[in-house]
C-alpha cells in the first residue's frame, strides 16, 4: 500500500472539521498554553510560502502542549482594515468590504490546507462592527482617562476634574500646561473646561504637521515621500497642519522600558524597543532672548557644554520663530521653511549637508550673559525635546559643520582634545574657557552645572524621551470611525451603549474637502447626529453637531485582539474578566520582527492602559516572543534588448524604440510562432529577450555596445524549471505583457543569424538547448515575482511534508532560501516512516510483538531529543533526530506498534495527518492523537526512561597504525585483553596485518583503538 498523501490529509481534514476537534473550551480548571501568531492582513495576493514559516512553528508548540495535557488557545484571524485594502479598492474599483471578504476566504482555505489546529469559532476580523465596536469602546476608555503622575498609571479623567475644581492647576497629578485657579476653573464654561482636559487625555486631539499630497487625497508617512514628491506616483508633498488625533504614549515610556525586564524577547528585540524609547538624562535650560519678552527652552543631555555654545538652533516648524525674526531676515527665513515643507523627517535626518537660516535674533547664556545667535535648520525637528538645541561645535560634529558654514566662532572648551579640524563629543576632558566649571572633568560637571541651572531658576533636572506620541488618526475611509463628535473646536463623545458607530457605505472613495478624510463626503452621516446622546451632554450648541471624519489607524484593532480571543463571542463586553485572568497572557507569541517597535509597542501600551482601569490582571500582553526569520525567494532575471537613451522600470512596459521590428507573436497549437521577422531597425513596440547564453555573447560585442544594452528583467519563477524558462507557460500566463515578445534561444538563432550579420553586430551560432535565466536570492514578495504557492507544494508533496520541510530548513529565528528541490528528502522521510507499516507487497507488516533493547534505547533516546528540542523551538534539529530514529528503526527491521506509536506521539505536532492515520491502525478505536489528551483528561506525550539511556556499548574507530580500517561496536565493560582479542579475530583487521604480529593494540576507552605494526 502507498503512502497516498492527498486521501489521508483531506480524509482527517474533513474529520477534525466535522468533529471540531480544535475548539477550546474555556475549562479554568486545567492549566492553560496561549499560543498566538502575529494576525494577517489579508491582501489580494494570498499567502506565499514564505508566510506559513511562523504558523507552522506556532502550531507545533500548540499540538505539543495538548499532548502534554494543557489547555491550549491557538486562535486565527484578521487584521482587515488599513490603507492597502483601501487602495487596492480605489485602483481596481472593488469596494473593500467585498475585496477584503474575499482575501480572507482566500487565506483561510490555504491555511485549512496546510492542517494548522486554529480554533475558528473563536476568529476576528477587526473590520466587523461586532469587532471594532469594541476597539471603539477601548478609544473610549483611553479618552475619558489621565496619566496620574503620583499615582504613575492610568486613572479616569473625573478624578483631574475634580482635582481641577479643588485645587485649579496646582494639582499634584498633572504637569500644568496652562495656569488657572480652583475659581477660575470653576467658573469655566463646559466647552473651556473640555478644551483645558483635552491636554490631559491619553487619546487626546490637537493640530500637528503632516505630510499632505494633494493629488492623492491623504496624508503620507515620511517613508512614503522621497525628495517632497510621493513614492506613489511622483506627486508633490507638502507640510499641511492638520487636526490629529494621538496616543499619549510617551506618558508609558518608563514602564515601557522597565516592562523589557519581565519579559522573554530576544536581546536585539528589546534594544529595538529600547533605542525607539530613547531614553535619555539631561537638563531643562530657559534662554532668555535679547529685546524680546520671549524665552527659548532647550532640552540637553549635556549641560556641562553651555559654556561652549557658540549658537541656537531651532526647528523651522518652532513656533517662536514669527515673534523672535528681525524684519531684515524675514524674507530669508520664509524662503527656508518653504524648502523645508518639501522635505520628510526621514530625508531631514539624513541630509549630510548642512543648511540653515539666521533669524536676526540672539540668546543670553544665563551664566555669562554672552549673545548666541538663533538659527533655524532642517537638522533640528519639531518633535524631539524642544524642538531646539544649543550648538556646541567643537562637541558635535553636525554642529562643527554648521559652524564651519556659515563662519561661525568656534569656542574650545576641551583643550587639547579639539584639534580645530573635527568634533570631539568626549565626556572625559577637563573642561576650558568654562567660568566656574574649568578644571572639572566634564561628566563631573554635568552635576554641578544642573544644580548652578537650578539655583538660578533657568533650569531643571529632566530625563526626555525621544520617542513622539502616536499619530491615531488617518484622512482614510477603510478603518474604525472615531465615537466622537465636534460642535465647533470642542469635542464630544458617544456613549458606550451607542457603539458600535458603525463606518457608512460609501460609492466612490475620495478624499474630502479642506483634507479631511471621506467620511466628509457622506454628508447625512456626518450631520445626523442626536446631541442628547453626548457624553457630557452639551450645555448650549452654538454651531452643527458633525461627526469626526477621520479614521483609526491600522495599528488600532491590533493593539488588543490578543484580549478579544480570550472570549471572542461576548457582545456584552470586551472579554470578560474570570476568562482574561484565566488565559492570561499570550504564552508564546510568533511573529516577524518588522512588528518590533510599533504593535509591540502600542499593544503594551493598551494593555497597560486596560491594567490601570481594572478591566484585567496583567500589564504585560506577551510572556515569550519568537520571532521567525525570513524565507528568502530565488528571483529568475533573463535578458532585455533597448537602446541605451530608454531606460525601462518594469516588464510590463513597453519601450519606445527596440533594435528589431517583429511582427508580434502568436500562439498556434500550443506553440510559440515567430510570424515574420523585418530586417531594418525601427520604431516599434515589440519586446526582445535573450537567454543568459546568448547576452553574453552581445555584450561582449562593441558594435552593440554603442547604441543597445541589455538590461535584467524579472521572470515568474512558477515559469522557470531551476534555470530553464518555460517560454510557452510564460507567455500562456502573462499575455498582455509578453504577447509581442521574441525570445531569442538556440531554436531561432539561425533565424535570425542573417540579420544580425547583416548589421554588423553578431554572429549567433553558439548552440543552446533552451533558454536559460540566471538567479538572485532576494526576498520573497510578489512585485519580485518569486513567490510560490503553498498550495501548489501541498498539491505536490503533501501538507506534512511542507510543514516539515519548511522548519528542516534552519533555525526558525534565522532567514533561508527556498528550494523547492530540497523538499524531496523530506518527503522520502515520510514515505520511509510508512513502510515501518506497510510492505509495498505484503501489505500491512505492523505487529505487536516485545520491544528489544536497541529498540527501546532509540525510542527513548529520540523522546528526550524531541521534547527537548521542542520546548526550546529547535524543530530542524528535532525533524533530523526524527530522521535518524527512522533510519535505525528501518535497520533494525522494527514494526513494532511498542515502538511506533510514541513516536508517532512524538511526531504528531510536526505531520498531524500521517502520523494520525498510523495511529489509527495501532488503536482502531481512538481518536485520541488529533485532541491530543485521552478522555480522562490525561497527557499522552511520553515519557523517557533515564535507566534505557545507559550507553553499555560504543562505536570505536579501528585503526593500523593511526589510519582507520574499520568501526567495531564494543561492551563498555571489555578490559584490556578481551579487547585485543576481538580487534585480532575482525577479518577486516586480519587483511591489513597480513599475518603480521602487532607490536601492541593501544585501547583509550570511549575513544579508540589503534594497532601498531613494525
Amino acid at each position: 500500500m502507498e503512502y497516498n498523501y492527498k486521501a489521508i490529509e483531506e480524509k482527517w481534514r474533513n474529520l477534525w472539521q466535522q468533529e471540531n476537534a480544535y475548539k477550546t473550551y474555556n475549562d479554568t480548571t486545567k492549566p492553560k498554553c496561549y499560543v498566538l501568531d502575529m494576525f494577517p492582513y489579508p491582501s489580494g495576493a494570498g499567502l506565499h510560502v514564505g508566510h506559513p514559516l511562523g504558523y507552522i512553528a506556532s502550531d507545533i508548540y500548540a499540538r505539543y502542549k495538548r499532548l502534554k495535557g494543557y489547555n491550549v488557545l491557538h486562535p486565527m484571524g484578521y487584521d482587515a482594515f488599513g490603507l492597502p485594502a483601501e487602495q487596492y479598492a480605489i485602483d481596481n474599483g472593488i469596494h473593500p468590504t467585498v475585496s477584503t471578504a474575499k482575501n480572507i476566504a482566500t487565506f483561510e482555505a490555504q491555511l485549512n490546507n496546510i492542517g494548522f489546529s486554529y480554533d475558528w469559532s473563536r476568529k476576528v476580523n477587526t473590520s466587523e462592527p461586532q469587532y471594532y465596536k469594541w476597539t471603539q469602546w477601548i478609544f473610549l476608555e483611553l479618552y475619558n482617562a489621565f496619566y496620574n503622575i503620583q499615582t504613575d498609571k492610568a486613572e479616569k479623567i473625573e478624578v483631574l476634574q475634580k482635582s481641577f475644581a479643588q485645587h485649579g492647576s496646582n494639582t499634584n497629578l498633572v504637569s500644568a500646561k496652562t495656569t488657572f485657579s480652583a475659581a477660575e476653573y470653576n467658573s469655566y464654561t463646559q466647552a473651556q473646561q473640555l478644551t483645558i482636559l483635552m491636554q490631559y487625555r491619553i487619546a487626546y486631539c490637537g493640530y500637528g504637521e503632516v505630510n499632505w499630497c494633494e493629488a492623492l487625497g491623504t496624508v503620507l508617512a515620511n517613508d512614503e515621500v522621497v525628495n517632497g514628491i510621493s513614492e506613489r506616483g511622483g506627486h508633490p508633498v507638502q507640510k499641511k497642519k492638520l487636526r490629529q488625533w494621538y496616543l499619549r504614549i510617551t506618558d508609558y515610556a518608563n514602564r515601557l522600558l522597565q516592562g523589557l525586564n519581565t519579559v522573554n524577547f530576544s536581546e536585539p528585540m528589546k534594544d529595538m524597543q529600547r533605542n525607539w524609547i530613547g531614553q535619555s538624562y539631561g537638563a531643562n535650560i530657559t534662554f532668555a532672548i535679547h529685546n524680546n519678552a520671549a524665552t527659548l527652552e532647550v532640552y540637553t543631555t549635556r549641560p556641562d557644554t553651555i559654556f561652549g555654545v557658540d549658537f541656537m538652533v531651532v526647528a523651522p516648524e518652532h513656533e517662536l520663530i514669527a515673534s523672535i525674526t528681525t524684519t531684515l531676515q524675514q524674507a530669508a527665513i520664509s524662503e527656508y521653511i518653504t524648502y523645508v515643507k518639501s522635505r520628510s523627517d526621514v530625508e531631514r535626518m539624513a541630509e549630510k549637508k548642512v543648511t540653515g537660516c539666521f533669524t536676526g535674533a540672539y540668546a543670553i547664556n544665563p551664566f555669562n550673559q554672552r549673545q548666541i545667535p538663533i538659527y533655524i535648520s532642517e537638522y533640528v525637528l519639531a518633535g524631539y525635546g524642544t524642538g531646539a538645541i544649543m550648538a556646541v561645535p567643537c562637541g558635535d560634529e553636525r554642529d562643527h559643520k554648521f559652524a564651519l558654514q556659515y563662519n561661525i566662532p568656534i569656542t574650545n572648551i576641551i583643550g587639547n582634545h579639539y584639534n580645530g579640524r573635527e568634533a570631539n563629543p568626549t565626556k572625559d576632558a577637563v573642561l576650558h574657557n568654562s567660568d566656574f566649571l574649568n578644571g572639572i572633568v566634564m561628566k563631573d560637571a554635568i552635576v554641578i552645572a544642573v544644580t548652578k541651572l537650578s539655583q538660578l531658576g533657568v533650569g531643571s533636572k529632566k530625563t526626555n524621551y525621544k520617542m513622539r506620541d502616536a499619530a491615531f488618526s488617518r484622512q482614510r475611509y477603510w478603518g474604525e470611525p472615531f465615537p466622537i463628535i465636534w460642535i465647533g473646536d470642542v469635542a464630544y463623545s458617544l456613549p458606550a451603549n451607542n457603539l458600535p458607530l458603525e463606518l457608512p457605505q460609501i460609492d466612490e472613495i475620495k478624499p474630502g474637502e479642506n483634507a479631511q478624510g471621506p467620511l466628509a463626503n457622506n454628508t447625512t452621516w456626518v450631520t445626523h447626529v442626536d446631541a442628547n446622546l453626548l457624553q457630557p451632554k452639551p450645555t448650549e450648541i452654538n454651531s452643527t453637531p458633525l461627526r469626526e471624519t477621520s479614521t483609526m489607524p491600522g495599528y488600532a484593532g491590533s493593539s488588543w485582539y490578543f484580549l478579544r480571543y480570550a472570549d471572542a463571542c461576548n457582545t456584552t463586553t470586551f472579554c470578560e474578566r474570570k476568562l482574561s485572568d484565566y488565559w492570561n497572557q499570550v504564552d508564546v507569541y510568533v511573529g516577524g520582527t518588522e512588528h518590533a517597535v510599533g504593535h509591540l509597542l502600542y499593544s503594551r501600551m493598551w494593555t497597560k492602559v486596560l491594567y490601570d482601569l481594572g478591566h484585567i490582571g496583567f500589564d504585560e500582553p506577551f510572556k515569550k516572543l519568537v520571532n521567525q526569520g525570513m524565507i528568502t525567494g530565488s528571483s529568475r532575471f533573463v535578458y532585455r534588448l533597448q537602446h541605451k537613451a530608454h531606460q525601462v522600470k518594469s516588464v510590463s512596459e513597453k519601450p519606445k524604440t527596440s533594435a528589431f521590428s517583429f511582427i508580434p507573436l502568436v500562439l498556434e497549437n500550443g506553440d510559440i510562432k515567430k510570424l515574420e521577422c523585418q530586417n531594418y531597425f525601427g520604431f516599434n513596440d515589440a519586446l526582445v529577450f535573450f537567454s543568459t547564453e546568448y547576452a553574453k555573447v552581445v555584450l561582449e560585442n562593441k558594435s552593440w555596445n554603442e547604441k543597445y544594452e541589455l538590461v535584467p528583467v524579472r521572470v515568474d519563477v512558477n515559469c522557470v524549471d531551476g534555470l530553464l524558462l518555460n517560454v510557452h507557460k510564460l507567455c500562456s500566463e502573462n499575455f498582455n505583457k509578453y504577447d509581442k515578445s521574441v525570445f531569442i534561444n538556440s531554436g531561432w538563432a539561425k533565424s535570425f543569424n542573417g540579420i544580425f550579420s547583416e548589421q554588423g553586430l553578431a554572429d549567433f551560432t553558439k548552440e543552446e538547448k533552451d533558454f536559460s535565466t540566471f538567479a538572485e536570492v532576494e526576498k520573497m514578495s510578489k512585485s519580485k515575482l518569486n513567490t510560490i504557492n503553498p498550495n501548489d507544494i501541498v498539491s505536490k508533496y503533501g501538507a506534512d511534508t511542507f510543514r516539515l520541510y519548511e522548519m528542516f530548513l534552519g533555525p526558525v529565528e534565522m532567514s533561508k532560501p527556498w528550494d523547492t528541490k530540497g523538499i524531496e528528502g523530506v518527503h522520502r522521510f515520510l514515505k520511509k516512516l510508512w513502510r515501518l507499516f506497510y510492505h509495498e507487497e505484503k501489505g500491512l507488516i505492523l505487529n505487536h510483538e516485545k520491544a528489544t533493547a536497541a529498540e527501546l534505547k532509540i525510542l527513548h533516546r529520540t523522546i528526550k531529543k524531541i521534547e527537548e528540542d521542542t520546548e526550546r523551538f529547535n524543530y530542524n534539529t528535532a525533524i533530523s533526530a526524527f530522521m535518524i530514529a527512522i533510519n535505525e528503526l528501518s535497520e533494525l527491521k522494527c514494526n513494532k506498534a511498542e515502538i511506533l506509536a510514541p513516536l508517532l506521539i512524538l511526531l504528531h505536532p510536526y505531520a498531524p495527518h500521517i502520523t494520525a492515520e498510523l495511529y489509527e491502525l495501532i488503536h482502531p478505536a481512538s481518536k485520541h492523537l488529533p485532541y491530543g489528551v485521552t478522555n480522562t483528561g490525561v497527557a499522552i506525550y511520553p515519557t523517557y526512561n533515564p535507566a534505557l539511556l545507559i550507553e553499555d556499548s560504543k562505536l570505536y574507530p579501528i585503526s593500523i597504525n593511526g589510519k582507520m580500517r574499520t568501526t567495531l561496536t564494543l561492551a563498555l565493560s571489555l578490559q584490556q585483553a578481551e579487547v585485543e582479542t576481538i580487534v585480532l579475530q575482525n577479518e577486516v583487521i586480519q587483511k591489513w596485518l597480513d599475518g603480521k604480529q602487532p607490536e601492541k593494540i593501544i585501547y583509550i576507552k570511549n575513544k579508540m583503538v589503534n594497532v601498531v605494526v613494525k
